[in-house]
């Protein structure tokens, strides 16, 4: 079963160098850039846990009371639906807008609202904890929020592009290159 939130489109992958924008239809949104392996791998080990958590579900519908087994199943629902989420985070684009997917919440800005996106040289969080360590992040910089900082929509240290510094140059440049197209920045 093909799970199209897992992988970039074949039609980036097969694209020639000089053409930033390779989709046929723009109106779909899009991440631009393969989700990193400590993404998938986190991911994998979440849904390996689900998986036990699945079973002890039917060992308690069997053995125990079934107010057990439908709590332990729904804790199993959760985390499957963590392990998703998880790898559907990250920076998607269409001809509508740019959307930022997190965790717990999905931003959508319009071309109409973006002042410039750039990649900018700064201290970035690694992997997404407290520390922070030297690196490139691309910046969305709003026009109604001019002064306002926004956290970083990529970074070279994030769960995507950890030791993958080409990917995320790949990924910063596409980005851009549909602002520079639709947000006429």
């Amino acid at each position: 079963m093909p799970l199209p939130f897992l992988t970039a489109d074949r039609a980036f992958d097969q694209a020639a160098d000089d053409t930033p924008l390779p989709y046929d239809d723009r109106d779909r949104w899009r991440r631009p850039y393969r989700p990193g392996p400590w993404r998938v791998g986190a991911s994998a080990l979440l849904l390996l846990l689900a998986s036990y958590v699945l079973f002890a579900a039917v060992i308690i519908a069997f053995t125990g009371t079934l107010s057990g087994a439908v709590m332990v199943f729904a804790i199993a629902l959760v985390v499957i639906a963590g392990a998703l989420r998880l790898l559907r985070m990250g920076v998607w684009v269409s001809a509508r807008g740019l959307r930022r997917v997190g965790l717990f919440a999905t931003r959508t800005t319009r071309w109409e609202r973006v002042a410039s996106v750039r990649t900018v040289q700064q201290p970035v969080r690694w992997l997404g904890l407290p520390r922070t360590v030297q690196g490139q992040a691309l910046v969305l910089v709003r026009k109604d929020r001019a002064a306002e900082e926004l956290p970083p929509l990529l970074t070279t240290h994030d769960a995507d592009f950890l030791a993958r510094p080409q990917a995320f140059d790949r990924a910063a440049d596409t980005v851009e290159a549909w602002a520079a197209e639709y947000g006429r920045v």
